[in-house]
């Protein structure tokens, strides 16, 4: 069987690893200096043309930064390209101006074209397969100077912008940059507005500023406050820019309306009142920002549409837990770090999560009733999504130093129309009451940014007025909590912690289903906890609220040679976010430890080497060990830029609360897992991942195998493909199938749990293509074949609980009979447990299954002028299932191409207007 954290599933669980503490290295020559650079800015003088060409007389004015130095591939070396970079200010903007000779001239640039963003480290020149790399200037702000906030902007030679924010691809300021290439190399020139920036008052500032230039094909890159790759870095490294002297701004407003057609084409069955082949729909909405001070904004929506962004991948879920979507809605993106929560970090963990408050898909998600309202109906009008009526957030930075991020949404009260029956009455059902969302989020930087100390509220409030609705939906939910990080000794060690309390509420009806969900499994008949330290976690089904807490902290040395890590993350039974964040299950304390080491200092075969072992183990609150393990990890990168990286999972057989969802403690069996990963040099116009994870288990005579070959194509500067296939054949030998009321099975508290033998296999093949005609005007491809099956066998049931053995039906014990599926019913087992005992017999549905998918869309994006752009987006989506658990590949294929598509045509058009 697979690991938790590479489940079919992928529930809850993560498999991390701290992406600082793997590096890549050349020769140390000299050790970062303690005392860090500075710059001074030099006032505008005339007017300044944004072409890339460094023509006028102003830049003259201002002393060139020139002191370079390599982190990458000569560590500590000066630079072996000369880079000299100016600054300038004016009333409204900050000018950057940059020469980057290059030894071989033009001839020595690499440029791929793009569209704005896609070259960021999160994208490319990070060594991954599917990455585009490039020459290219960074320059890094730290305005608040609080040593903790990073505005990256960036620029290739062929004009590729790039922006983000403490991380934050998606913030996308309005900025001008060109750039010009010539026989020396290459030049550019930056204008950032003052309005895009969060500052202090004061009109003398002096500001945190990191210089990177990257020269692609030597592989290097050059900084100016030099840091050592095993060395803590960022914004409290950065040198200084003084010289700034910025009177009052005006307070910036900026409005993006849009307007947006779509038109859909999906099949309708015959005599469907409410759906024709059809249909189309015009909207329009606005986003608004707003400077309320110098150093604080507001950002509001009205209607939103996401139509542009990309679909999401399909998958196969099995298990009784939600599946997690990353957000892709542009509003919600954006500045979303202003809501972050708990610093989770680990070398290496499974089997565990974050302790999040906000997961912003809560906000618009479809209807939570529409599978109600499919379950009763002959035919039905059932929304989409929620509708978003506004929202608005506001971020940013008090004069005193607090960081700030409050966030309100409301959404709208959602009805479906729906018939029983051919020819009866219309009926109404509400399906989503209104409801109002709030995150409030506060953090203080102290000890210039070794120390912050936040504290988050969030709140979901429902307006009931419908019974159905009240019994199947909490009426409030509230959390709230304290996060808290500190660094010493230049940042090497690092304590991070986070404490969160909630409390939720509503009906007897929805609180004894919130128990009994598969976060909780508070009936579980043979559970003794009843308490949590703080709060009553009895079951109780006349309950009409439930409180419980989550904790985590982690002691490490993040930085240095020897590394070193230590965790526990727990959830109390009674803890309950899932009104607006994402919760798998709770009722646990898990805690780990790792150490390693790394050599960040080349040798006669490698680059960087790095290795990592330690264990883990979790217990829930009844004292039972639910989940132990030990890991080790390897990676390095060769002289030619090739890096492995492994690992291997010894699991024992463990306890298992959650198997029989909602039953007695049994055991679940453990297994063995190992990966093997080698990827190709990332520069390279054809680039090859293949990752190879290989699992068999323990007690249990079960194998797993997954295979993810990638590649990555460059045909020309301004196209990328990537192809990333996935092939997975698992089993699992107690796989659920359904719980079945039976006086007899003492043993089980008067219920048999029904598991089955399972072999499933999965094929995907994600393709990404993008074609950039100029980095302006970009087309983005995206589909994703998906074939999965299940094939289940060997019915059975365990024997007694808290033991993994178990008996088989028809083999062990009792008998079972299949009935094949006829013309107007599906087939059928038929399970008598004992035989001619006084056991019941009991029947349920033959639950195997082969799905296939086909899901794609084409964006094309038009920036026509800077902040305003077209979107044409084409979307399509296919599905198909039979039930029959055979993995042929060749007959689903074609059947993909036979099933009914869904095809979705829009135009979205914004137009930015600001002062």
């Amino acid at each position: 069987m697979l690991p938790g954290s590479m489940t079919r599933t992928n529930p809850f669980f993560a498999l991390v690893f701290l992406s600082t503490a793997i590096t890549s290295a050349a020769q140390t020559v000299q050790t970062s200096s303690t005392t860090l650079p500075v710059a001074t800015a030099a006032p505008v003088t005339g007017a300044i043309s944004i072409d890339g060409k460094l023509d006028e007389a102003a830049w003259s004015q201002a002393k060139p930064i020139t002191d370079f130095r390599q982190q990458q591939p000569r560590e500590g070396l000066s630079a072996s390209q000369r880079t000299e970079v100016r600054v300038l200010y004016s009333e409204h903007a900050l000018y950057v101006g940059a020469r980057m000779y290059d030894s071989l001239g033009a001839r020595g640039i690499i440029a791929p074209v793009s569209r704005r963003d896609q070259l960021l480290p999160g994208n490319g020149n990070n060594g991954s397969f599917n990455s585009l790399t490039s020459d290219k200037l960074i320059v890094v702000l730290d305005p608040y100077h609080n040593k903790i906030d990073q505005a990256w902007f960036e620029i290739n030679p062929a004009g590729v912008r790039g922006d983000q924010f403490n991380g934050d691809p998606s913030w996308d300021p309005i900025w001008e940059a060109a750039t010009h290439v010539d026989s020396l190399g290459w030049t550019a020139e930056m204008r950032i507005p003052y309005s895009q920036l969060r500052f202090s008052r004061d009109s003398l500032q002096t500001w945190g500023m990191q210089i990177w230039r990257y020269t692609d094909r030597l592989h290097e890159e050059d900084m100016w406050s030099f840091r050592k790759l095993n060395e803590a870095g960022g914004p409290a490294y950065y040198g200084s820019l003084k010289g700034l002297t910025i009177g009052p701004q005006p307070r910036q407003l900026e409005l993006l309306p849009y307007v947006e057609t779509r038109q859909q084409f999906k099949y309708a069955q015959p005599g469907d009142p409410y759906h024709t082949s059809s249909n189309s729909r015009m909207s329009a909405g606005a986003d608004i920002k707003y400077l309320l001070t110098p150093s604080m904004a507001l950002d509001a929506t009205i209607n939103p549409d996401f139509g542009q962004v990309e679909v999401d991948p399909a998958t196969i879920n099995l298990s009784a837990y939600e599946t997690y979507y990353q957000e892709k809605r542009p509003f919600f993106v954006a500045g979303s770090n202003a809501f972050d929560f708990g610093n989770f970090n680990c070398f290496f963990c499974s089997n565990t999560s974050s302790l999040d408050f906000f997961y912003s898909r809560r906000i618009g998600r479809p209807p939570q009733l529409n599978g109600y309202v499919s379950g009763i109906a002959d035919f039905a009008d059932t929304p989409d999504n929620t509708t978003i009526i506004g929202a608005g957030k506001i971020t940013g930075r008090t004069h005193g130093g607090y960081t700030v991020g409050l966030l309100d949404a409301l959404t709208n009260r959602e009805n479906a129309q729906y018939v029983t029956a051919p020819n009866t009455p219309e009926l109404t059902q509400q399906v989503e009451p209104a409801t109002n969302y709030f995150v409030g989020r506060i953090k203080k930087d102290l000890n210039q940014g070794s120390t912050t100390i936040g504290t988050g509220f969030t709140s979901t409030l429902r307006q009931m007025n419908d019974s159905v609705v009240s019994d199947r939906l909490r009426k409030h939910a509230e959390s709230g909590g304290m996060d808290w990080s500190h660094h010493w000794a230049q940042r090497n060690y690092s304590w991070i912690g986070s404490f969160l309390v909630s409390d939720v509420g509503g009906s007897t009806s929805v609180m004894d289903a919130t128990q009994q969900s598969s976060t909780h499994y508070f009936q579980r008949p043979d559970r003794r906890v009843t308490t949590d330290g703080l709060f009553d976690v009895r079951y109780r089904p006349d309950a009409t609220s439930l409180q419980g807490y989550g904790f985590y902290t982690r002691v490490a040395k993040d930085n240095g040679n020897w590394l070193w890590e230590t965790a526990q993350n727990w959830r109390s039974p009674g803890f309950e976010v899932n009104d607006l964040s994402f919760l798998g299950q709770t009722d646990y304390k898990w805690m780990n430890g790792n150490v390693g080491y790394q050599w960040s200092t080349p040798g006669s075969w490698y680059r960087d080497v790095i290795w990592l072992a330690g264990a883990q183990q979790r217990f829930n609150y009844d004292g039972d060990k639910t989940d132990e393990q030990a890991q080790a990890y390897y990676a390095n990168t060769f002289l030619n830029y090739w890096k492995v990286r492994s690992f291997v999972i010894y699991h024992p057989t463990v306890l298992d609360d959650q198997l029989t969802r909602g039953g007695p403690v049994v055991m679940r069996t453990g297994y063995k897992f190992g990966m093997l990963e080698v990827s190709s040099d990332a520069r390279q116009r054809a680039v090859a991942d293949f990752q190879m994870q290989v699992g068999r288990g323990i007690n249990s005579d079960t194998h797993t195998l997954i295979l993810q070959p990638g590649l990555a194509i460059k045909p020309s500067t301004n196209v990328f493909i990537s192809l990333s296939p996935s092939f997975i054949a698992d089993e699992d030998a107690a796989q659920y199938v359904q719980a079945v009321a039976d006086p007899t099975a003492a043993a089980f508290y008067g219920t048999r749990y029904v598991f089955a033998f399972i072999k499933t296999h999965t094929v995907s093949l994600d393709t990404r293509v993008n074609w950039t005609f100029n980095p302006n005007l970009t087309l983005q491809l995206f589909a994703q074949p998906f074939i999965a099956s299940g094939a289940y066998s060997a019915f059975r049931e365990f024997a007694t609980p808290r033991t993994y053995h178990k008996v088989i039906y028809g083999q062990d014990i009792g008998t079972i009979t299949r009935t094949p599926a006829t013309a107007t019913s599906s087939a059928q087992y038929t399970v008598d447990p004992d035989g001619t005992g006084p056991a019941a017999a009991f029947s349920f549905a033959d639950p195997d299954f082969t799905f296939r998918s086909l899901i794609g869309n084409a964006v094309l994006r038009w920036e026509y002028r800077p902040g305003s752009t077209v979107f044409f987006v084409w979307t399509q989506s296919r599905t198909g299932n039979d039930p029959t658990g055979n993995f042929d590949f060749g007959t689903q294929r074609s059947e993909i191409f036979h099933d009914r598509p869904t095809n979705v045509f829009q135009v979205k058009v914004n137009y930015w207007i600001g002062r």
